[in-house]
């Protein structure tokens, strides 16, 4: 019987590998507590299942990027305390209170505003609150070091927010710039949230009950005392991606394979040219097999006549420029291919290089597979659903 799942395009999603990694992360800093994320469907391995997994692993918290994503989780049964890092507009902090969710707050009037809507609602809502150490983003702003008007002025604004009705400051946190790149930028940001933490007390502010900054390159790089506080929110490690080649990969296993049926092989003669604009003539007679996978799924077209794809035990390289549903690979080299044989497009030692070739990281990669493109998941070696 046909597998209507397998009959195009899928994604393999491993929930093994997903558990290995959770566990590898954990041990890392066995004391902190976890935080996964799950923003843009679980950087395109689907949500609801990736959390339903990391909540049965004994996550203690999952973030999302905004009100959406986390309403689908709740209405998908995840009950692990989830926060929203974006901005929600508070015309909706109805639905925050009404969900129990929790909002990252990086500036004073956004908090005011969720304060009079939680007030209105006669609920409490639980914020983090988010410091501008250096990443020009969403925050209380404070980078230059040693200036004590810039830091009394965050602390200033904090404990207003603090103060106000129907809010519950559970978490303060940052967000590192180049944690990948410089070590130095890194404890620069590190030691001016503990400045700002430090001012925080000062002014009596001790109720929090979570600090974090450490993301997936700050977990796998640094070991500095207390760099973790005492949450971790790791993102693409987690999916088994280091975020760049320089962050040291304890063991990782990549959580997504993304595979394609051959549509068709044909057998084309030397001279002929292939997809649009002709960017690729054959040099011999060739064979040519056709993936029924293009730019609608999520395959960059900047990899055309780039990327190799694994079918059998032969990396066969993309003749032409990748259209929107179909793209042509070169079998040549590859005897016995034939209609209804599967190409690996992404997956173990596929998905990097397709990144480096594109121009872009593993991330991009993974996030942008469309929805049209099944995603299975393995447990325990088996398809589960």
């Amino acid at each position: 019987m046909t597998d209507r799942k397998t009959v195009r395009t899928w994604a393999e999603v491993d929930l093994d590998a997903l558990a290995h990694n959770y566990r590898l992360l954990r041990g890392l800093d066995p004391k902190a507590k976890f935080l996964g994320l799950v923003k843009a469907d679980a950087y395109g391995h689907g949500a609801a299942p990736i959390a339903k997994k990391l909540q049965e692993l004994g996550a203690d918290m999952l973030a999302v990027a905004c009100l959406d994503e986390a309403i689908v989780l709740r209405e998908s049964g995840i009950a692990l305390p989830i926060l929203c890092l974006g901005q929600t507009p508070p015309e909706l902090a109805d639905e925050l209170l009404a969900y129990d969710i929790t909002q990252a707050v990086g500036d004073l009037e956004s908090g005011k505003a969720l304060s009079a809507a939680a007030v209105a609602a006669g609920k409490t809502l639980k914020i983090h609150v988010k410091v501008d150490t250096g990443m020009g983003r969403l925050g209380f702003v404070y980078y230059e070091d040693d200036d004590e008007a810039a830091l009394e002025r965050a602390g200033k604004e904090i404990e207003a927010l603090c103060a106000l009705p129907g809010l519950e400051a559970e978490g303060v946190f940052t967000h590192f710039a180049n944690a990948d790149g410089s070590e130095t930028y890194t404890k620069n940001q590190y030691i001016r949230i503990q400045d700002v933490i430090g001012e925080l007390w000062d002014r009596g502010l001790c109720q929090f009950k979570i600090y974090h900054c450490a993301a997936s390159a700050a977990v796998l790089n640094y070991t500095w005392t207390g760099c973790n506080m005492n949450m971790i929110r790791p993102g693409i490690a987690l999916y088994g991606y280091v975020p760049d080649p320089s962050v040291r990969d304890p063991g990782l296993k990549p959580v997504m394979t993304v595979k394609s049926r051959i549509a068709a092989v044909r057998e084309l003669p030397a001279g002929a040219k292939i997809s649009y604009g002709c960017t690729a003539t054959l040099e011999q007679d060739s064979q040519i097999a056709v993936l029924p996978m293009g730019y609608g799924d999520g395959l960059p077209r900047a990899l055309s006549n780039k990327l190799e794809v694994r079918i059998g035990d032969k990396l066969c390289p993309v003749l032409g420029r990748i259209c929107m549903d179909m793209c042509m690979v070169d079998v040549t080299d590859a005897p016995g291919v034939k209609t209804g044989d599967v190409a690996t497009v992404y997956g173990p030692g596929l998905t990097d290089k397709a990144a480096q070739l594109a121009g872009t990281i593993a991330y991009e990669l993974v996030c942008r597979i469309s929805t049209r493109v099944t995603r299975v998941y393995l447990e325990n070696g088996a398809k589960i659903f």
